[in-house]
């Protein structure tokens, strides 16, 4: 924890102003590369939001303090997931990757709605991934700058937080990789968002949430067949050249989008204030969380667009710059 604190007095150290507010033409969202983040995840080899995070980590994105890995419909094994994890942690660190947490787990189960239907009767989970959030945004959020929860799997952890102490939402913003549009709408719907309807229902509602709903094609885009001779020669180089055929291939799966929403100025093209939908109440329609719909003031941004070329770029800049391993 000494060496997270170090890290981010670093970087208000370096000749930037603590700036109280958001500098609204630097980003569409409320937080950017600014922000210290927590990523929450499940599975470890189907996509590339880990190995994002630790390389932005150490080139001028987002310091990385806090790693949760739960479990879900989706990956099924708390400890199959948290032992991938620790895999890449322990090959990134090896590599010259600094700034790389240990891995927490999270949930492995997900909230059971109460039968008054009423939030704050919603027994929490206490899992060690929520005591983490609530324990590293106390230390390290400022009034104008946040801690970002990254949640690229369902939103258990998040919403046990709130549940465990309320709080937490004056030092948070969730930035989730969840969902679909419909015209207007943002639905809480799959990936991610039929997992846990009920913590949809609470980060929604009490949240800052920013909801990232596009396709990204990241077998053609961020690393292909062809590039795997020119990844870097150690062990994280290696890392990603065995896991590259085991990413998922549909463009709807790929979790690092949510990283990069926060991490790369315009990723984010297009974000337009929202708010939930609770009218038809809880479980209207099945299986998801409530709509968002468009709200001036409302507590959500919903992307509506994504620049697909900036993150190919970026990534290869971090791999092939010897700075990036320590050297």
């Amino acid at each position: 924890m000494r060496a997270v604190l170090a890290v981010l007095l670093a970087v208000v150290g370096c000749g930037q102003t603590l700036d109280v507010g958001r500098d609204r033409s630097h980003t569409e969202l409320p937080v950017d590369e600014r922000n210290p983040v927590i990523m929450i995840n499940d599975g470890w080899d189907d996509n590339w939001s880990g190995e994002y995070a630790m390389l932005l980590a150490n080139s001028g994105g987002p310091p990385l303090v806090g790693l949760v890995v739960d479990a879900s419909l989706y990956h099924e094994v708390l400890a199959d997931n948290v032992a991938g994890w620790n895999d890449m942690v322990t090959v990134a660190r090896s590599s010259g990757l600094e700034g790389v947490p240990d891995v927490t787990p999270g949930a492995a189960t997900a909230l059971a709605p109460p039968e008054d239907g009423r939030i704050e009767s919603t027994v929490p989970v206490g899992s060690d991934g929520a005591t983490l959030i609530l324990d590293l945004s106390r230390q390290l959020s400022m009034p104008w700058r946040p801690v970002v929860l990254l949640a690229c799997t369902q939103l258990t952890d998040v919403a046990d937080a709130y549940l465990m102490d309320p709080t937490v939402v004056d030092r948070v913003v969730v930035v989730a990789w969840l969902g679909s549009r419909e015209e207007q709408k943002g639905l809480m719907t799959g990936p991610n968002g039929d997992l846990d309807p009920w913590a949809d229902w609470i980060v929604a509602q009490r949240f800052r949430y920013v909801q990232v709903s596009a396709t990204y094609d990241q077998l053609n885009n961020d690393v292909t067949e062809d590039d795997l001779v020119d990844l870097p020669d150690n062990d994280f180089g290696q890392w990603m050249r065995a896991k590259r055929p085991k990413l998922n291939k549909y463009t709807n799966a790929a979790d690092q989008i949510a990283v990069l929403a926060v991490a790369l100025q315009s990723f984010a093209g297009a974000a337009r204030r929202a708010s939930s939908d609770t009218s038809a109440g809880f479980n209207s329609p099945v299986g998801q969380g409530p709509p968002l719909v468009p709200d001036a003031h409302g507590n959500a941004w919903l992307v509506t667009e994504i620049n697909k070329d900036l993150p190919r770029p970026r990534l290869w800049e971090m791999l092939l710059d010897p700075g990036t391993w320590g050297s």
